[in-house]
């Protein structure tokens, strides 16, 4: 049930569910395809396509010839309409992208920060979000931030390694006006490849996002399950590895500790320092695939825990289908026959015959700041949102 009822009501109703459809097909889906899926009328499909170019929030141009049969054409972004600012914030550096209707991103600026504390990291992530607003103007119609921890009212609940402890995120990095939104970086990884990757109509996936450490989110019918206080998704956070040693966020044992670029590092005997190691963790896997023992022998102490912890999850969770991104996607191509053995020894055994296949994320390293982006579209892809956007042109 919409709510609308009249003919005035129906029309921003009926714009909002266009260019989500149009949005949510990557910008490729034609017309005839929209209209059909949306169970409208030719001419009323017309009507709206036209109300969105006048508006500057969608226009046509010729679909590709697929078949003979009366030309097409598809709805995609307006060079003129509304943009969503995505920041993948990392416990070293962030990058800042555009993204338009169809999610298609434009990277804009990447650079590191200190780390700590975090009102210097992030009050610098601030100045440049605003240069970017002023610079891209009222097209921005929100800012979506990924942020590799959990987050509450606004709030970075904890970065264990960082020592961030109830940070007030949203309050530093305020964009005037602009709606700001803030999410975990492996649940918005998640929910990306759910809308537009390697989960896309799966309903029931498993989604793993490893850098220094490794986070997750479970996906039911796309959704990222949120929990009772929004702070699910700590899987690294688990005794999941059989470590004693113990964790920066008060638990022992944790998962993390064994999986991602500090882990990779520890396995070497190279001292951990806060934000500090991601160089020195790449040239370990570089190390690897070049032979070197040592560094092959590191990179399968990790994989085994991986692949150890994903067996057990999935034991637990029983999804469909398990993908990766960021550095996990490494590790576990990069020693696919370690954590293979240790992933189908962990499974019960009627799992085996077929596991759920462990997969990269379809979107690479794109996939948090596509989750970053969706944020900003979902509030903004609603009648009221399109009218107010019209309102102000």
């Amino acid at each position: 049930m919409t709510g609308a009822t009249t003919s005035g009501e129906l029309r921003p109703h009926n714009l909002a569910r266009l260019l989500r459809a149009a949005h949510d097909g990557a910008g490729r889906a034609t017309r005839s395809e929209l209209t059909r899926g949306l169970g409208l009328s030719r001419g009323a499909a017309a009507v709206l396509v036209a109300d969105l170019a006048e508006a500057r929030l969608a226009e046509e141009r010729p679909a590709p010839q697929r078949a003979r049969g009366r030309p097409t054409a598809i709805l995609g972004p307006h060079p003129e309409g509304p943009l969503a600012l995505a920041v993948d914030l990392r416990e070293d550096a962030w990058t800042i992208a555009t993204a338009e209707i169809g999610g298609d991103l434009t990277v804009r600026e990447e650079r590191p920060h200190p780390g700590n504390p975090p009102e210097i990291a992030l009050g610098g992530l601030a100045a440049a979000i605003d240069r970017h607003l002023t610079e891209l103007g009222s097209r921005v119609v929100g800012v979506g931030v990924a942020l590799p921890g959990p987050i509450r009212d606004g709030r970075v609940v904890d970065i264990p390694h960082l020592s961030w402890r109830d940070v007030p995120a949203a309050d530093i990095l305020r964009a005037d006006a602009t709606p700001i939104f803030l999410g975990n970086d492996a649940a918005l990884a998640g929910l990306a490849e759910a809308r537009r990757g390697a989960l896309r109509g799966v309903a029931v996936g498993l989604h793993f996002h490893v850098d220094f450490d490794l986070g997750g989110t479970l996906l039911v019918d796309g959704s990222p399950l949120r929990g009772a206080r929004g702070t699910t998704g700590e899987v690294g956070h688990m005794p999941l590895g059989g470590s004693d040693l113990p964790c920066d966020c008060g638990a022992i044992g944790c998962w993390a500790l064994q999986v991602g670029a500090n882990a990779l590092l520890r396995a070497m005997g190279i001292p951990v320092e806060p934000a500090r190691g991601r160089a020195e963790a790449l040239r370990i896997l570089d190390g690897a695939a070049a032979g070197d023992p040592r560094c092959a022998a590191a990179l399968d102490e990790v994989a085994r825990a991986f692949g150890a912890g994903t067996a057990a999850l999935v034991n637990a969770l029983d999804p469909q289908r398990v993908t990766l991104s960021g550095l996990g996607v490494r590790l576990h191509e990069e020693a696919a026959d370690t954590f293979q053995a240790a992933y189908e020894t962990g499974l019960m055994a009627f799992r085996r015959d077929e596991p759920p296949p462990v997969l990269p994320a379809a979107l690479g390293g794109d996939a948090t700041l596509v989750g970053a982006s969706e944020l900003a579209f979902d509030a903004f892809l609603t009648p009221e949102g399109l009218t107010a956007w019209q309102a102000a042109r």
